[in-house]
Formats: C-alpha cells, sequence, structure tokens
C-alpha cells in the first residue's frame, strides 16, 4: 500500500502536540525525529526527552488530500504562516523485511556471537544468543553493549554468579549463561526489561538459570563473583555504594554506559571499593573494569 508523508520542522516544546493533532486528522502513525544530528546522551532517570530541533513525521494513506490538513496546522499560533513542512510520497515496500534486513549476526570476542531468530547461525560451534531487536534495549549494537559482550566473553564464567544490574533485554544476562555461569540474577527499574529477559532466556533454553527482580524486590543480602552494568554515569555513580555491595570480595566488576569524559570521575569514585583497570573505549563510549577489594 502506498503512504504519503508530512514531515514539520518544530521544537521539543510542540512536537508532542503536534503529533496528537496529526492523529486526530488521519495519520496512521507519528514518528519523532532529531532535525540538527543532536544526540541525547544521558536523561535523567524517567525522562524521554525530546531534540530542541524536532522533526514531526506523519504518515497517511496515498490518497488523503493533506491540503486542509497543512492548512489548519498554519492557522495555529504555534507554527502559523511560516511553517517549515514538506510533503512525499512513499514507495511501497515490505517494511517489515526493510527492518529485518538492517540486523545481521554479530561476534563478540573470540566465542559469542548474537544472532537474530530468521538469520542463519555462522558458527553452530560457536556460543550463539538468539536476539531479536524489541521494545527493551540492547541489541548488541550499541557500543556501550559490545563493550560488555566482549568483556564476558573474556572471562572463565563457568558455573560462577553473575548479577546483570540494568538487564534490558537480558542480552547480558542470557550471554553469561550461554557462557557457562552457573545462575545470573537480572534487575532493572522497567517491568517491559523483565519481561523482555525473561522471553529472551526462554528463547535461549536459559530461563530456569535467570532469576529477575525489580530493585524494591532483590534480595537483601544478594552478593554475586561477577556484575555487570550497563546503564547510565548518573546512577552508576549515584548507586555506587549499593553495587560494591553486591560483588564479592575478590569478584569482577564492569561498568557501561557512559561517555569517554565521565570515565576518569567515575572510575576513581569506584576505586573506593575497586582496584580499577584502566578505561575501555569504543567511538564516544567506555567500560570500566575492577576487582573487587577484601573487607
Amino acid at each position: 500500500m502506498p503512504w504519503i508523508q508530512l514531515r514539520i520542522s518544530t521544537s521539543n516544546e510542540h512536537a508532542e502536540l503536534i503529533g496528537d493533532l496529526l492523529m486526530e486528522q488521519g495519520a496512521v502513525s507519528i514518528t519523532l525525529e532529531d532535525g540538527k544530528d543532536t544526540p541525547i546522551f544521558e536523561p535523567k532517570l524517567g525522562e524521554t526527552p525530546l531534540w530542541k530541533d524536532t522533526v514531526v513525521i506523519a504518515l497517511f494513506d496515498a490518497e488523503t488530500d493533506l491540503t486542509p490538513t497543512v492548512e489548519f496546522l498554519q492557522s495555529m499560533p504555534i507554527l502559523g504562516q511560516d511553517m517549515k513542512y514538506k510533503i512525499e510520497q512513499i514507495e511501497d515496500k515490505d517494511w517489515v523485511r526493510e527492518w529485518m534486513d538492517n540486523f545481521h549476526p554479530i561476534q563478540f570476542g573470540k566465542r559469542l556471537w548474537i544472532c537474530p531468530s530468521w538469520r542463519d547461525i555462522p558458527d553452530p560451534e560457536a556460543v550463539n544468543v538468539i536476539l531479536d531487536p524489541g521494545l527493551a534495549f540492547g541489541t548488541g549494537t550499541h557500543p556501550t553493549t559490545a563493550l560488555c559482550l566482549e568483556w564476558l566473553d573474556a572471562l572463565d564464567l563457568t558455573d560462577k554468579q553473575v548479577i546483570d544490574f540494568g538487564c534490558g533485554s537480558g542480552i547480558l544476562a542470557v550471554a553469561a549463561l550461554k557462557l557457562g555461569a552457573g545462575q545470573v540474577t537480572g534487575i532493572d527499574i522497567d517491568y517491559q526489561a523483565i519481561e523482555a529477559s525473561k522471553a529472551n532466556a526462554e528463547r535461549n533454553q536459559v530461563a530456569d538459570k535467570l532469576a529477575l527482580y525489580l530493585p524494591e524486590d532483590q534480595p537483601q543480602n544478594l552478593q554475586a563473583e561477577i556484575l555487570v552494568a550497563n546503564i547510565l554515569a548518573g546512577p552508576l555513580r549515584e548507586l555506587a555504594p549499593l553495587i560494591a555491595e553486591r560483588v564479592q570480595s575478590g569478584g569482577k566488576l564492569a561498568l557501561s554506559g557512559l561517555l569517554k569524559e565521565q570515565a576518569e570521575e567515575l572510575s576513581s569514585h569506584y576505586s573506593q571499593w575497586f582496584v580499577m583497570d584502566e578505561p575501555a573505549h569504543k567511538d564516544d563510549w567506555s567500560r570500566l573494569t575492577g576487582v573487587r577489594k577484601s573487607s
């Protein structure tokens, strides 16, 4: 089915309202995009910020006459006659296939592969995690996830107890189990992430070794030999005492989700509890690792 697309340049304070109005005008979908390549690296907890310059993209049936819609929007004080917009015809495609074609198996370290379920497994003898892109963050394509997967691949996880702090899609938890961990505990503030981790563990036949908790439900005396936390620098700093308590004496720690310029300060902060290694970097992102000091 062919489509017609209306793109409107606006600000972050008006984007959601314009999207709602376009839905009322018959749009079948609304997408918000960055208007000037301005990344948002670290939003505050619970926030979903938009870019200062935001593009609202509305998709309509190709037979729709957009003249009344454009005139309606131009009559609004927040847009006016100077509204910047563009109308485009969209090629009829198999959009699901188009989306699926963007994802391929990826190797991390020497043993580990992350493979979408619709792709052939490149190396059946490798450690293969079957994981599809979904609503919860984490498919292996982001540098912070890649840094953590490479770190896990380099460890001997045989029968080890592991904590995935901020488990998201469960990619790190499942990878640790497939690499030989005896038990993994996943913790996340988002119930949707808990459900995604559970589903991915079941798909990889490791659900019986994965315990999942919201923060308020986690065991008070929980400890592990290995802890990985791929969240953000702010929460990593704020939760440092709790994270340190979760790692046994002599246990290993990996932290990611932080930018290069945040690595030195955060490493110094964690050195209260850990002997910290030099940071590892990928693109603009960093990973910190260390060993828990004796109590």
